[in-house]
C-alpha cells in the first residue's frame, strides 16, 4: 500500500539535508518504496565513539532523519512532522562499513505518527531498533 502523498527523486530528498547534521554524518537516502524509506550512513571517524564503535547517538540521528523525512512525505504542503519522542536499542556494534536504516510506519494519525526504524549492518544484522513519535503541526510561514 502506498502511503506517501508525493514521492520525490532521491536527489531532491538528499538535498533537504545539505548543510545540516545529516550531510555532516554522511547520511544518504538510497531508496523510497511504497511504504518505506531507506538510508545509509558510514561508520567512520564522523560517526564512531572514542572506542571505535558506531556511536549510539549517530544511530539515533539516522533513525530520526528517516522517521522525520518519511513522515513529511505522508503530509500535504500545509503540514510538518516534528519529533516528539525517540528511543533506540543498540543490539550489535559496528566498527566500519555502512549501516542501513529502514523506516516503516506503525501509525499514521491526523495528529501523531509512529515509525519503526531498523538499522542493520551490511550483512543484514540488526544493530539498532528505534521508534519515533512525530507530532503533525501546521507548517510555519517562511522567514524573511
Amino acid at each position: 500500500m502506498r502511503i506517501f502523498k508525493h514521492k520525490p527523486e532521491l536527489t531532491e530528498l538528499n538535498a533537504w539535508g545539505q548543510t545540516t547534521m545529516v550531510s555532516h554524518l554522511g547520511i544518504e537516502i538510497v531508496e523510497i518504496g511504497d511504504d518505506f524509506l531507506r538510508a545509509r550512513m558510514p561508520v567512520d571517524a564522523r560517526t564512531r565513539q572514542p572506542f571505535g564503535l558506531l556511536h549510539g547517538g549517530a544511530s539515533i540521528a539516522l533513525a530520526e532523519t528517516l522517521g522525520s523525512v518519511a513522515g513529511q512525505l505522508t503530509l500535504d504542503a500545509s503540514q510538518m512532522a516534528v519529533g516528539l519522542e525517540i528511543n533506540g536499542n543498540h543490539v550489535r556494534s559496528a566498527r566500519s562499513g555502512w549501516v542501513i536504516g529502514t523506516a516503516r510506519a506503525l501509525h499514521l494519525g491526523g495528529r501523531t505518527q509512529v515509525w519503526e526504524i531498523r538499522i542493520e549492518n551490511e550483512a543484514g544484522e540488526l544493530t539498532c531498533i528505534s521508534r519515533i513519535t512525530l507530532a503533525i503541526v501546521p507548517k510555519p510561514a517562511p522567514h524573511n
